[in-house]
């Protein structure tokens, strides 16, 4: 048995329970940047942390490790808050309600939060031990990364010496991930130009896409709602002289919408709704092995008056949500399977004064991210309307020769008797920020294995926690 499997990882789970104790939802970090920083101060660490809540702990290399370069050791703090219906808990207030089924840790009527706070338990049990050897550390903990990595952004990075980093947000314990995109979200404001018309109302409805993850989830063949809705407007526009009242969509970017709505003024309303449900029956039976739920409604009214959209505004509406790019615009040409590029139309909603469009765009590679984002600025010149950019963050991208990398998949296989997979993502991680703004940093990131995160259904495994900790400690024995 290596010497590092006889450390005992009772301490990382003894420190969940701490964090599990101590409100941290997203934008409520004030009790557990504390927590932290009282940790930093029993144990007699130095540590940093700014007006935001993030904190940076350090702790000095063990004997033999001293002159050794130092490693980040990275996980952020906050969590995703949900909840049943007949949940109780306030998430402001209360710790969670945590227990034991078999391998698993799961939370009564809750989220778990082991994303990612099992990270922030295990780099505690590292830096108060007094048996683990490891070079000098810099543990990094950061607020509000799930609603922006704006703790990494916003943290200053002068206070970090290290050109390597573990990141440990990662969720498959066999897996090592190397490589994730960056982001941006795009927007399309539509003034709305109305005028009256007299004819039938036509509402369309349609449901049951599954939807998912605009990251994760982009590569299965999943349809979006609204980007339907525009191939069936466009159809119609070849026959059929129609007036948009409304369209309505999704209200997440990054998620692909799994329904959408709209609202229609015509003169003849039988007639468009037969041309429409000829038209989806077809699209029906088009989608129904990877889209079996897929279901839709149309209902006419009697007519009556109604203010809708003028001709210039309606044409170049119903143009633009039939061409605009959508879904997977480029896969990676270096690593198999990975998409590069992608985009997804996830708020489309009509208000009094506006159309309201927004995109989620990400790359794995900076030059794919600032094409699609000039792509778009030019597209939308085809309707009147205004368009910006925000929110973005970079890629992280992929380090050929990483020494890093080298001496995990060699601690993994040293431990396991085979090699990890080497995995790029679709989705963002905080490494993106990091190695932004530490020039060269070698980056990689890890995690046990965890499933239905975000969701009430969110476990932990047990044992994987176990093994993940463990091989963390024959990494940083490794690091001289």
């Amino acid at each position: 048995m290596p010497e590092f499997a006889l450390i005992k990882p009772e301490r990382v789970f003894s420190y969940f329970e701490e964090i599990c104790s101590v409100p941290r939802g997203s934008g409520d970090m004030e009790k557990i940047s504390r927590y932290c920083v009282e940790f930093a101060e029993k144990q007699n660490l130095k540590y940093y942390t700014d007006s935001y809540g993030n904190v940076v702990i350090y702790k000095n290399g063990t004997a033999g490790y001293e002159d050794s370069e130092p490693v980040i050791l990275q996980g952020h703090l906050d969590m995703v808050c949900q909840k049943t219906e007949d949940c109780t808990i306030d998430f402001t207030k209360d710790g969670l309600d945590v227990y034991v089924d078999g391998d698993y840790l799961k939370a009564k009527g809750t989220t778990l939060g082991a994303d990612n706070g099992i990270a922030v338990a295990m780099i505690l049990a590292v830096l108060e031990s007094d048996k683990i050897a490891h070079p000098p550390i810099e543990a990094v903990f950061t607020i509000d990364e799930e609603i922006g990595l704006i703790g990494a952004t916003v943290l200053d990075k002068s206070v970090l010496k290290s050109k390597r980093m573990i990141n440990l947000d990662a969720e498959e314990d066999d897996t090592l991930t190397v490589s994730c995109a960056g982001g941006n979200d795009f927007t399309v404001k539509i003034p709305l130009v109305r005028e009256k018309a007299f004819g039938n109302v036509v509402k369309i409805s349609l449901k049951g896409l599954k939807g998912g993850h605009s990251g994760v989830e982009i590569d299965k063949g999943r349809v979006n709602a609204n980007n339907l809705m525009g191939r069936l407007l466009n159809h119609l526009k070849f026959e059929n002289d129609f007036r948009i009242v409304s369209v309505n969509g999704g209200d997440k970017t990054n998620a692909i919408t799994n329904s959408s709505k709209a609202v229609l003024c015509c003169e003849k309303g039988d007639a468009l709704c037969e041309k429409i449900n000829s038209y989806l029956d077809v699209v029906k039976a088009e989608l129904s092995g990877r889209e079996p739920g897929f279901e839709y409604k149309v209902t006419v009214l009697e007519a009556c008056e109604q203010e809708v959209l003028n001709k210039e505004v309606n044409d170049g509406l119903v143009y633009f949500l039939a061409c605009v790019p959508e879904g997977i615009i480029r896969m990676s040409a270096e690593i198999e399977g990975l998409v590069e590029t992608s985009q997804n139309m996830g708020v489309l909603k009509t208000d009094e004064k506006e159309i309201l469009i927004q995109f989620a765009q990400r790359s794995n590679i900076k030059s794919g991210l600032d094409f699609l984002r000039e792509m778009m600025t030019r597209f939308s010149l085809c309707v009147p309307c205004e368009s910006s950019s925000s929110g973005y963050y970079p890629p992280w991208e992929f380090m050929k020769d990483s020494k890093l990398q080298k001496l995990y998949k060699d601690c993994y296989e040293a431990y396991y008797g085979e090699k990890p997979k080497v995995e790029a993502i679709h989705a963002g991680l905080e490494c993106s920020v990091f190695s932004a703004a530490i020039e060269g940093l070698d980056c990689i990131a890890i995690g046990p294995e965890m499933s239905g995160v975000h969701t009430v259904n969110e476990k932990l495994s047990v044992s994987s926690t176990e093994n993940t900790f463990r091989l963390l400690i024959s990494i940083l024995k490794r690091m001289k």
